[in-house]
């Protein structure tokens, strides 16, 4: 059986080649049942959570993602969440590979949004804009990159710090990228705005977004959690990653439908749609355009079945 770590995992998912394994994915026959939630009780501390989402395709693969969450594992020194990711044969139920669960979803994620954008983001779209700077915000950096022409990268958090050092990364990965003090002033001229944040409040304001920006909003994933607010869905032709998610776990669709600023019917398509061609995505250079994701487990799936077979691939043809 095959265990990749986290720099294996990384290093087996290139960039342009996830976006397409993701892309494919979603036009293929996977199978994605809702994941589980569990509370899982620790004597004297907070509730932990169990997740599972598993995913499969028929005759090919299954997949499953168990993750992890501690919220007080600080206490320890220790990281909050932990997610490793089993992948077995479809036909057999053989395990074939144990996948770093961080690495995966973190580039999973990132291409997942860069994927969109190769739909929704003006063509010649060039300045980026990276609102957060956690773990997501370098792979953001990378994936919109290779989908688009980005010559200058901004990266705002609330933490200076923590935004310049981001920013000293990104350089030294050869992007032209500064750390920026004013959200607001950085956000009116930027054609792509990427928030990966936990925010409960909305940060980008649908009044700074210019004629044929693209806003693509990762981190908020609770219905009580947000990145953007009403003036930005009201403004812009809103795409999701699937709507069954959307309506169940994103604030930033539900608390403006809940509020009667849109409906249902504004929601334009999903992934699905996109891929399929069912929707053609941006449909001209004034439009503004949002895309609001939560996660997918296909998404999951089609990278850890990347991994196996990049690894794999040469260890076969060395036996032949």
């Amino acid at each position: 059986m095959l265990v990749l770590h986290e720099i294996e995992t990384a290093e087996a998912l290139k960039w342009t080649d996830l976006i397409d394994a993701i892309e494919r994915m979603l036009r293929s026959n996977c199978v994605m049942p809702v994941r589980h939630h569990h509370d899982v009780g620790v004597p004297g501390e907070a509730d932990a959570t169990l997740l599972l989402m598993p995913a499969w395709v028929p005759g090919a693969y299954i997949g499953v993602k168990l993750v992890s969450v501690f919220p007080d594992n600080h206490m320890r020194g220790l990281p909050a969440i932990y997610g490793s990711y089993i992948l077995s044969s479809g036909k057999t139920g053989k395990m074939l590979a144990v996948v770093d669960g961080g690495e995966l979803t973190a580039r999973r994620t990132a291409a997942t949004s860069a994927l969109a954008t190769r739909y929704l983001a003006r063509a010649e779209a060039s300045h980026l804009l990276v609102v957060g700077t956690g773990r997501l915000s370098l792979n953001l950096i990378q994936a919109h990159a290779t989908v688009r022409p980005i010559t200058r990268v901004s990266v705002w958090g609330r933490n200076r710090a923590n935004a310049e050092k981001t920013a000293e990364e990104a350089r030294l990965l050869g992007f032209d990228a500064v750390a920026c003090s004013d959200l607001e002033a950085t956000a009116r001229v930027a054609d792509i705005i990427s928030c990966a944040t936990l925010s409960s409040e909305p940060l980008v304001h649908g009044a700074w977004l210019k004629p044929g920006a693209h806003l693509d909003l990762i981190g908020a994933f609770k219905p009580s959690m947000r990145e953007s607010d009403d003036e930005a869905v009201r403004r812009a032709t809103i795409f999701v990653d699937t709507r069954a998610g959307a309506m169940s776990e994103a604030g930033d669709i539900l608390q403006p439908l809940k509020a009667g600023v849109i409906t249902e019917a504004d929601i334009r398509g999903d992934l699905f749609d996109l891929a399929a061609g069912r929707h053609k995505g941006r449909s001209g250079d004034e439009e503004i355009t949002l895309f609001k994701s939560v996660g997918a487990a296909l998404e999951d799936l089609a990278g850890a079945i990347l991994a196996y077979e990049t690894v794999m691939e040469p260890l076969v043809l060395q036996e032949l």
